[in-house]
């Protein structure tokens, strides 16, 4: 695995932990972070010794506090559509990405914060944990895809809200919303993720990463989510782990899933 700047990377029983490593900045998303953390997702991808993913901040304050408001400041029209093509670019690259990935939300989560847990496929908080789309105070409004997720995840009437108001919502308001899975404390946090991602291990690589490119199809404009899900049901006969699974059930043992 690559050594970045601004982000930590541990790989442990073939868990990723991607760790935004910025404290000063309260984990803030600068240019280069947002590329590095495109960049590391992509190896994860194509890495066989990565099976999932865990994305959080460094410290117990900040999961990713938003953008690095020192860059935006003189950007001109043409440079703020850019940067936002990049950002969304990137974060669909997670959403898009066969393997699960799990925000470890341990603090703030505002503007890119929160627009970075959402485009992961769960999101555990502990209790301290804040979110937040505040850019309109700005005089801005969310870039890498904000307005578009929290619609997915509280529906409309709230997520216009959230939006126009900028107003920040508690880890027990956002798990009440249906913003994240789960709830714990600081402590139990990461435990949390990985007894999660352990779980989904067990499972066939091949089925989990069918599950996740069908669920997505269905926010995808113009494309038919049941035909997708036909299409990545027909796939599954072709793997190896669908005759794993099948004969392990017959045999009443575990599978052993290759992922192949």
């Amino acid at each position: 695995m690559t050594t970045f700047q601004n982000l930590l990377t541990k790989l442990e029983n073939r868990i990723l932990t991607i760790t935004v490593n910025r404290p000063d900045k309260l984990n803030a998303l600068n240019k280069q972070t947002v590329q590095e953390i495109g960049k590391v997702i992509q190896q994860a991808k194509d890495d066989a010794e990565v099976k999932s993913i865990i994305i959080t901040g460094a410290g117990t304050k900040s999961f990713v506090s938003g953008a690095d408001i020192n860059e935006l400041v003189n950007l001109s029209i043409e440079q703020g559509k850019e940067m936002a093509q990049s950002g969304q670019d990137i974060f669909k690259t997670i959403e898009d990405c066969p393997k699960p990935v799990i925000a470890a939300v341990n603090g703030y989560a505002l503007g890119g914060g929160c627009e970075l847990a959402m485009a992961c496929h769960l999101r555990v908080a502990s209790s301290n944990a804040v979110f937040g789309q505040p850019e309109v105070k700005l005089g801005l409004i969310s870039s890498y895809g904000g307005t578009q997720r929290l619609i997915q995840y509280v529906g409309k009437t709230k997520a216009v809200e959230l939006h126009l108001t900028g107003d920040l919502i508690s880890a027990d308001e956002a798990l009440r919303l249906g913003l994240v899975n789960y709830v714990t404390t600081q402590e139990q946090l990461i435990p949390k993720c990985l007894e999660i991602l352990e779980k989904i291990k067990s499972k066939s690589p091949k089925a989990v990463g069918g599950v996740i490119t069908a669920m997505n199809a269905f926010f995808i404009s113009g494309v038919d989510g049941f035909k997708t899900e036909v299409n990545e049901f027909g796939k599954c006969f072709s793997s190896e782990d669908f005759k794993e699974g099948t004969s392990a059930f017959l045999e009443k043992r575990k599978p052993n899933f290759s992922g192949k």
